[in-house]
């Protein structure tokens, strides 16, 4: 008995640390370094190896490397090359001004849906119904940081890992040893999460706004594209329930927290770029390629694994 309620009590601690590791919430004053524009690309930021994050930079590399190759063995892309090597372009300017510790790899998703995506270890997904609703290149460019900043905070492995701390918080007894310490039974393979269409926390989600913006901002692009990205992409909640059990923080406070950051460390631009003739001819070729196929393949989730199977 001993052992168990010492077994609880070190898990609770766990638990008790694990915001610490985390992206501040919105509330909380952000350390200088979050808030140094001159230190985008010279910061660690969010889920940490240790408590708040059990899986290695490498694994997570090979964890996205095996959602993104399964992913695309059920969903339609568009495979053009003048569409990609924009696209490409556009990921490598703002993967160079950021925090990102992964290469970042861009995909388009051939759907009329409005979607993207971010999986683990730096893989994007962007639908061709997403791309045709941005106006310019400045709110496509804010598409894609954000994915990066999800990327940078490693939001999915952050999750992933929050998931079996609160197993491990529910089923305490499993985890007693003979000597009263805590072990996890969760196998780097065991990822009881789907990290393939993700909902991420209000935390992460503020962190993916407040660190997107800046790896905006430091591409050289106006941040004022990402206020219009986010208006055009989550229209206000009308009904409060909604809002309640959204991932996302309400609209309004997405903006107010946005402009706030915007106008407070983010120096004044002499020039920002905004839109380009690339993106014109981008947006234009785009639409003359063949319709995209209907339906769209479910939703893919990563199911558990056999336990029997785990080393």
């Amino acid at each position: 008995m001993k052992s168990t309620w010492r077994s609880l009590l070190l898990t609770v601690l766990i638990l008790a640390a694990f915001p610490v590791v985390s992206y501040a919430s919105p509330e909380k004053k952000k350390p200088k370094a979050y808030r140094d524009i001159n230190a985008v690309g010279h910061r660690v930021i969010g889920y940490q190896s240790g408590y708040g994050n059990w899986y290695s930079l490498d694994r997570e590399k090979q964890i996205g490397a095996q959602l993104s190759a399964e992913y695309e063995k059920s969903t339609p892309l568009i495979h053009d090359g003048a569409t990609q090597a924009y696209l490409d372009r556009l990921t490598q300017t703002i993967s160079q001004n950021s925090d990102t510790q992964f290469p970042i790899t861009t995909r388009v998703v051939d759907s009329e849906d409005s979607f993207a995506q971010t999986l683990a270890g730096g893989y994007q997904y962007i639908s061709r119904g997403l791309l045709l609703q941005m106006e310019n290149e400045g709110e496509l460019a804010a598409v894609i940081a954000r994915g990066i900043a999800h990327t940078s905070l490693r939001s999915a492995t952050g999750l992933a890992t929050r998931a079996s701390l609160m197993k491990m918080m529910t089923v305490p007894l499993i985890f007693a040893g003979s000597d009263g310490s805590i072990a996890s039974s969760t196998s780097h393979k065991d990822l009881s999460v789907p990290l393939t269409f993700l909902n991420f926390s209000r935390e992460d989600e503020s962190g993916a706004d407040y660190f997107g913006v800046q790896y905006l901002y430091k591409s050289g692009y106006s941040p004022e594209c990402f206020i219009s990205f986010i208006q055009k992409v989550w229209p206000p909640q009308t009904q409060p329930t909604a809002t309640a059990f959204s991932s996302f923080p309400p609209l309004p406070e997405r903006l107010e927290a946005l402009r706030t950051e915007i106008n407070e460390i983010l120096p004044k631009q002499t020039t920002a770029i905004t839109n380009t003739e690339k993106f014109s001819a981008f947006r234009e070729h785009l639409l003359t390629l063949a319709p995209p196929p209907k339906p769209l393949p479910k939703k893919p989730t990563l199911l558990r694994p056999d336990p029997q199977n785990l080393n």
